[in-house]
């Protein structure tokens, strides 16, 4: 069931144009981690399983393979946004980190830099 998991996991996150450290980041777990589990190496938790399912938009039935096979149409991965390359993933998952205080500075910082061209 986990090389199940794994693989489907991998090609929703694929066909999302998604990086592994992407999809990590958004269920919460290390890159290293998320890596060993789409090659099927271990299962996640429950609430891990969930917010894959979230993430990569599919039914929990059909990430296990215990349904039909074929997702329902909302189930599909997004298509990623056009000007979000893997710079800018890259970029937001460090602004994500950042407190209060570091991203009103950088906040200040890129308007400063759009002002000036």
């Amino acid at each position: 069931m986990s090389k199940a998991l794994g693989d489907g996991a991998r090609k929703a996150r694929q066909q999302a144009g998604l990086t592994q450290a992407d999809v990590a980041e958004r269920i919460g777990v290390a890159t290293e981690v998320y890596g060993r589990l789409e090659r099927g190496l271990l299962m996640p938790s429950v609430p891990t399983l969930r917010r894959l399912c979230v993430a990569l938009r599919l039914q929990a039935d059909v990430l296990l393979s215990l349904g039909t096979g074929i997702p329902p149409p909302w189930a599909e991965p997004l298509p990623p946004p056009e000007k979000e390359g893997p710079q800018m993933r890259r970029l937001m998952r460090h602004v994500r980190k950042l407190n209060p205080a570091q991203l009103r500075a950088l906040s200040m910082v890129a308007a400063t830099l759009l002002r000036e061209g």
